[in-house]
């Protein structure tokens, strides 16, 4: 399966008072992948809103974190596409210190295709070879 690795560093203000990378960056940083990983491939969010009317509504998040991130940090987050339908797509990531390469984290997040009026939709058949569906 296709995976796309996007490289960061960690912000001053994206750490704690302990000087750790907050535990919500990294649900952000998984949005950055997820970004990052389409634009690879040619399709990027804007335009399945603007053309189609699609939008991927965040139904579900999970993140494990297994060891902090600093401060100035580079960090790399894989993400690939870990299961997907014509109703919604799974996204898989992992978030690693780069000079290190320690694991971090690791997630996924879970989208429902939905209209304009947020009720779920069918994915156009133009994204299926993007999304893996109906690729053996």
């Amino acid at each position: 399966m296709l995976e796309y690795e996007t490289r960061l560093r960690v912000r001053y203000a994206e750490t704690d008072q302990m000087g750790v990378a907050y535990y919500a960056n990294y649900i952000v940083w998984m949005e950055v992948g997820r970004t990052e990983l389409c634009r690879s491939l040619g399709i990027r969010y804007r335009d399945m809103e603007a053309e189609e009317g699609i939008l991927l509504v965040v139904a579900e998040v999970h993140c494990r974190y297994l060891s902090p991130a600093r401060y100035d940090d580079e960090i790399g987050v894989s993400t690939r596409i870990a299961g997907a339908n014509f109703r919604m797509v799974t996204f898989g990531y992992e978030i690693r210190h780069i000079a290190e390469a320690r694991l971090l984290a690791k997630g996924e997040t879970r989208h429902v295709f939905c209209g304009r009026d947020f009720r779920p939709r069918k994915l156009p058949p133009k994204y299926h070879a993007f999304f893996g569906i109906g690729v053996k």
